[in-house]
């Protein structure tokens, strides 16, 4: 088959790999379409050491199944289906107590971290357990349902969040992640969703994605947000960046007692303000990919609810992936989700 092979850092090239063969638990999956996420773009110069050569990339996807293991009895050969980019085991602690995104033995579709290697959906076929899929409601296209592992991310990290329905928050990053957490707050009621980015064109699609209010980040944030709070910052912040300046912003912005929910990850390590952190009584929250979010997403995004295709900027063949790639790379404006298509 087909597949797009980073065969050294900033080298992608379309090249022939052996078909991947079903196991009895399994599936075979005819990629359509498969999103290139930021991970992909951080791993592609070896930057997050997560995406070691030669490796198939991608875990956003969807397709339709191709072949069926033997003891899979809950999909049929033809079924439009999307499907988790965590191999969780289902059978550890983590795993039983609902906890799949913490699996002791978890991989992740298009990873290679030197603890394993999986080969991802940037491919014409994909090989992932029938526990991890879910099939597509009609109305679905692929390259929408390709934008669902972000989606569960996204309300992954809502879900562990306190929102009241009178309740404000910030997110911080209007990145594809940001657009999504500021969507999943409002479809959970919270009250008044405020966005901050670096970019002004990101930040005129939040609004129309129905931030209640946007601000471009460094001048003035805080003094914004406490006029917009009576003078005592927001009860939630979402962090969907990663670095020292957005994570200090976020805990800036909340209230005493208020809560941080860290999903961005760009770096390794970060510079906390500790003192604002303890003396508030702020509460910092970890979030991890997701966990058994899928349903929901997609009942979202098929009612409208959650609006993707504004975040999608081009749909392209395979083939273009390496020229696509580039560009993301170099962080041309205005580019958000990219779907290549087998």
């Amino acid at each position: 088959m087909k597949a797009l092979l980073l065969s050294e850092y900033r080298h992608l090239e379309l090249t022939d790999v052996a078909d991947p063969k079903p196991q009895h638990d399994e599936l075979l999956i005819r990629v359509r379409a498969c999103g290139i996420c930021g991970s992909d773009v951080h791993g592609y110069d070896g930057a997050s050491g997560r995406r070691i050569p030669p490796l198939v990339m991608g875990h956003e996807a969807a397709g339709v199944i191709a072949a069926i293991g033997t003891e899979v009895k809950s999909f049929s050969v033809g079924d439009r289906v999307t499907f988790d980019s965590t191999i969780y085991c289902g059978m550890c602690s983590d795993c039983k107590r609902g906890a799949f995104n913490l699996c002791s033995r978890r991989q992740v579709l298009g990873v290679s971290c030197g603890d394993y290697r999986r080969a991802g959906a940037f491919a014409e076929f994909v090989v992932v357990p029938a526990r991890i899929a879910y099939r597509l409601p009609d109305n679905l296209s692929f390259e929408e349902a390709a934008l669902l592992e972000a989606v569960s991310v996204a309300l992954h990290a809502v879900s562990l969040a306190p929102i009241e329905p009178d309740g404000s928050a910030l997110v911080v990053g209007a990145g594809t992640i940001g657009l999504l957490l500021l969507q999943s707050l409002r479809a959970k009621d919270c009250a008044r969703v405020f966005v901050t980015d670096i970019d002004p064109t990101r930040l005129k699609l939040a609004e129309s994605l129905g931030a209640t209010a946007t601000f471009v980040s460094g001048s003035g944030l805080d003094e914004h947000l406490l006029r917009e709070t009576n003078g005592v910052g927001v009860d939630l912040a979402m962090e969907a960046v990663g670095i020292d300046a957005t994570v200090s912003a976020a805990i800036s912005a909340v209230r005493k007692g208020g809560t941080v929910v860290l999903v961005g990850n760009v770096s390794p390590q970060v510079n906390l303000p500790l003192q604002t952190v303890v003396t508030r009584q702020i509460r910092l929250q970890g979030s991890c990919a997701s966990a058994g979010e899928y349903p929901e997403a997609i009942r979202l995004v098929s009612s409208g609810t959650i609006r993707v295709q504004p975040l999608i900027s081009a749909i392209a063949k395979l083939e273009d992936g390496p020229q696509w790639f580039e560009r993301l790379y170099a962080r041309e404006p205005n580019l958000m989700k990219v779907i290549l298509a087998p």
